[in-house]
This record gives structure tokens, C-alpha cells and sequence, in this order.
């Protein structure tokens, strides 16, 4: 079942589940906008041949209020928002439809698990041919919350959790490595 404006805030209220910070105009019909932060990775492409699953990648962090994003190009970004999920909750993150139709895409993998407490990573791609200006404090993204039948009996306690900021991949502490 996904969660209403009602439902929402009643979770919020009980302190179930944690948005912070979070302003009312935020709370929409059936999601909530997260704001855009202000540290972003890229990877650095200098020197690299390709990207592998099985070794780090190659990053720098910087901060920036405003940012330009160049024709396709991606970048990882955060919200502002820490956020912390009941163990019967999930989210997913959608990007905002008024930024997709300018051709900015963005997305986090697409599913949070519950129990998971840190900030979202985005990923972002300009899949237009101008290049697109972003600030932080805008509202970048919606989460969506779909309540389990049950709680979950293992929440999620893996690489992410507790994360903070623009987190780069850690495919390569995967279990089958």
C-alpha cells in the first residue's frame, strides 16, 4: 500500500519514520519532495580505461550551492534530507516530473529498503543537449513510501546505512567478490 498525505504525516507524528529537515509544503498527495544538497561526486575519467565491478572507482567530492551540468553527463548528488525508515516501510525515489521534462533524469537506484537511515545519493543524468543549471534547496525528487504487510525481519544494514552525502558505488564489496 502506498502511503497518503494522512498516512504520511501519521508516521511522522508517531515518529515512525523520520524526515529531517522537512517543511509542510513538502508532504505531497502521496510522496514527499526531498531538497538538493550540496555535495556532489563525479568520477574522474582522466587516465581510465574503463569502470569495473571488482575494483574502486575513481571520485572527487566537491561542494557547490549551484551547479552546471553538462550535455550528457552524470553525476552523483544528495539530498539535504536524513531520513529514516521503519522496518515496515520502503521508499522509492522518483524524479521530479517538471525537471524530467526538461531532460534531467534522476533516480537513486530507485528502491530503499526499510530500515535504512542516512541521506539519498542521486544520480543524475543530463540526457538533453543544453547544458542544465541545478541549486541546492530546490526540491530535486519525491519519495514514495509503500507500507509492507509485515516488517521486514532483517532491515537493511549493508554498505549504505548511515551514509552522508554523495556516496560513490561500493559494488566492489559485494559478498561474491
Amino acid at each position: 500500500m502506498i502511503l497518503s498525505d494522512q498516512d504520511i504525516r501519521a508516521y511522522l507524528e508517531e515518529n515512525k519514520l523520520h524526515i529531517s529537515p522537512l517543511e509542510k509544503h513538502q508532504i505531497q498527495p502521496a510522496s514527499v519532495d526531498l531538497t538538493l544538497g550540496t555535495e556532489f561526486r563525479r568520477m574522474k575519467e582522466e587516465g581510465a580505461a574503463m569502470l569495473s565491478l571488482d575494483r574502486p572507482v575513481e571520485e572527487e567530492t566537491f561542494d557547490q550551492e549551484k551547479i552546471v551540468l553538462p550535455p550528457k553527463s552524470f553525476l552523483l548528488a544528495t539530498t539535504e534530507q536524513h531520513i529514516e525508515l521503519p522496518d515496515n516501510l520502503s521508499a522509492f525515489v522518483e524524479g521530479r516530473s517538471s525537471i524530467g521534462r526538461m531532460g534531467l533524469f534522476i533516480q537513486n537506484a530507485g528502491w530503499v529498503d526499510p530500515g535504512f537511515k542516512g541521506q539519498i545519493t542521486l544520480e543524475l543524468f543530463n540526457a538533453n543537449h543544453l547544458p542544465i543549471e541545478i541549486t541546492s534547496g530546490r526540491r530535486i525528487c519525491q519519495l514514495v513510501f509503500a507500507e509492507m504487510k509485515s516488517s521486514a525481519e532483517e532491515p537493511y544494514n549493508g554498505k549504505y546505512q548511515h551514509q552522508k552525502g554523495a556516496v560513490g558505488t561500493k559494488i566492489y564489496e559485494d559478498e561474491e567478490i
